[in-house]
């Protein structure tokens, strides 16, 4: 009996080597405690690469939106506009503040949100007195959304935007990089992302005043007083100053991930770019993506009957790891009775979409065993 090869998984933690110099070094000062020089560090390296002005590294990229929220004013029976096709973590945080959230379809150049849905949605809610408090744009998959067209409108509107670049860290727009286009920018260091900290994330702005409240929330909101005095709510949402030397060891390698991730997207484009039927996700002029996960949507009636699922379970198979792409928030039943404005782009998105293996630390051997899968299953030679 043969052998089962490995599990190759959809996007893996990749050390680069230097990230245990740095928590070394947390515990042998012993700052092992939350905050300390490796926090600070962090929050250095995060603010001179994105070219935002503050950042305050936190426990997840979910709590750099809820801060975020709260910071905005956001209370119960308040609308904020999300886009649709994303993780259900870009969405969450709306519902811990008791507001509404009001979902928009994607567009189909970048799959992020669809700046005439958002802008009918502007209209709509303003003139029946609702004006959103925030607007959520997710740059998927590390493709940058029009943030020129939904800034406009933002500023048109008076509405702040809440940049979710989880998944877009090092995606720029014209050489400007993702995160720092908000009124406020959110990151993730998931074990999953293009860096990571095991688990953490960072809220961005330019606006001082708004990260030290960030910081001072996140660190349960501690009066300045000999004792534990608290005149506001806090939250546990500091990063430690261990998993933030983590953090600054992958900020070493972090260009050497995005050209790694970006060769993925080379080598799937190379090998089944030209079958009818498939296509991938292509930058618009001017957009950079870092290529978190590759993705490609799927036509059956033009590949003779292979459905993104076929793909999957022939991946699944040889024990390699692919999923569909996000379920649409206005589709989730949580949230399926909130309003949502648009078509069914997200939707067709989710039936025709999925995500290949993508790791940064794939090996060559790796991609021949996800060649072979592709080759058999499309007759490739």
């Amino acid at each position: 009996m043969k052998p089962h090869p490995p599990r190759l998984y959809l996007s893996s933690p990749h050390m680069g080597g230097r990230e245990q110099d740095f928590v070394k070094e947390a515990f042998d000062t012993n700052w092992v405690a939350p905050l300390g020089p490796n926090v600070d560090g962090f929050e250095r390296d995060l603010q001179e690469y994105t070219g935002s002005a503050h950042a305050a590294a936190l426990s997840s990229g979910t709590a750099a939106i809820h801060l975020s929220l709260i910071l905005l004013g956001v209370k119960p029976g308040d609308h904020v506009i999300c886009q649709s096709l994303t993780f259900s973590a870009s969405a969450n945080p709306i519902a811990y503040q008791g507001a509404i959230p009001v979902f928009i379809d994607s567009e189909p150049d970048t799959w992020n949100m669809c700046p005439d849905a958002l802008k009918q949605a502007l209209k709509e809610l303003t003139a029946k007195g609702k004006k959103p408090k925030a607007i959520i744009p997710v740059h998927l998959y590390g493709m940058p959304a029009r943030m020129e067209e939904i800034m406009q409108l933002a500023g048109q509107y008076e509405v702040p935007i809440v940049e979710d670049a989880a998944e877009a860290l090092g995606s720029e727009i014209k050489g400007r990089r993702c995160g720092s286009f908000g009124k406020l920018g959110v990151l993730s260091f998931n074990g999953n992302k293009i860096i990571t900290t095991s688990g953490g994330g960072a809220l961005l702005s330019a606006d001082e005043a708004l990260i030290q409240k960030a910081r001072f929330l996140a660190t349960q909101a501690r009066d300045p007083a000999p004792h534990y005095q608290h005149s506001q709510i806090g939250y546990n949402y500091r990063m430690s100053n261990v998993l933030a030397g983590i953090g600054r060891g992958q900020m070493l390698v972090l260009q050497d991930r995005l050209a790694q991730r970006r060769s993925n997207f080379e080598f799937y484009h190379d090998l089944i770019g030209g079958i009818a039927g498939v296509e991938f996700l292509m930058e618009p002029e001017g957009f950079f993506s870092n290529r978190w996960l590759t993705t490609l949507l799927v036509d059956p009636q033009k590949t003779g009957g292979i459905t993104p699922e076929t793909i999957r379970l022939a991946f699944e198979k040889e024990n390699i790891e692919s999923r569909p792409l996000w379920k649409p928030m206005h589709l989730q039943p949580v949230f399926e009775n909130h309003p949502y404005f648009g078509g069914r782009v997200a939707e067709t998105l989710f039936k025709k979409g999925l995500c290949l293996p993508s790791g940064s630390n794939m090996t060559e051997q790796e991609r021949e065993r996800i060649r072979l899968v592709l080759k058999n299953l499309f007759g490739l030679k």
